[in-house]
């Protein structure tokens, strides 16, 4: 899971530990995603004593300088065990509850080396699911510069998936505007 930002958009706090309807939005993504992997791994560059207290190992981005989402990905890639890798933001709280199921699905049909959700014409990177033996392509694209995800994942074999029957599980929460809206609005199925 990613909780490795700085929040810009969130006034600077830590997007994962904002309260949702009286939990942190990263207790809500946990409750849905954990159950669809192995091993959940947290990345987080800070308050990783209070993620910690989640139950999950946390791990931080090998590539300082809040690099983004691929630093995440990157540093998941380098610490997990599994030979697959699925990601979700911190800041979806109610992500599909077959996010991995259908990406695996995917990349198995296709034998893609990435799959990533997507809704209507809007690929969401963050959500992918990928083999750990991207790592070094990964490295090189970071090592030379490269910081955008869709540029990174645009050189693999990659299958784009749809998921236009639940379109809004998918949206996240950027700024206290839109944390103020989903606590007013129901819950995406």
């Amino acid at each position: 899971m990613l909780a490795g930002g700085l929040g810009r958009r969130m006034g600077g706090v830590d997007k994962g530990l904002r309260e949702l309807r009286g939990r942190p939005m990263v207790a809500w993504v946990i409750d849905r995603f954990a159950p669809q992997v192995s091993e959940l791994l947290i990345n987080a560059n800070q308050n990783a004593d209070v993620y910690a207290t989640f139950g999950h190992r946390v791990i931080a981005d090998v590539i300082g300088g809040y690099a983004g989402p691929l630093a995440g990905l990157h540093a998941a890639l380098a610490a997990a065990a599994h030979p697959l890798i699925a990601t979700a933001p911190c800041d979806s709280p109610f992500l599909p509850l077959d996010v991995v199921a259908r990406l695996h699905a995917a990349m198995q049909a296709h034998d893609a080396q990435l799959t990533v959700a997507k809704t209507g014409d809007q690929p969401h990177p963050v959500f992918c699911l990928c083999r750990r033996d991207v790592l070094p392509h990964l490295e090189a694209f970071l090592a030379a510069g490269g910081r955008k995800i869709d540029a990174w994942y645009a050189t693999l074999k990659v299958v784009e998936v749809a998921f236009d029957d639940v379109a809004d599980a998918f949206s996240n929460i950027n700024s206290p505007q839109e944390l103020a809206a989903f606590e007013k609005s129901p819950p995406p199925a």
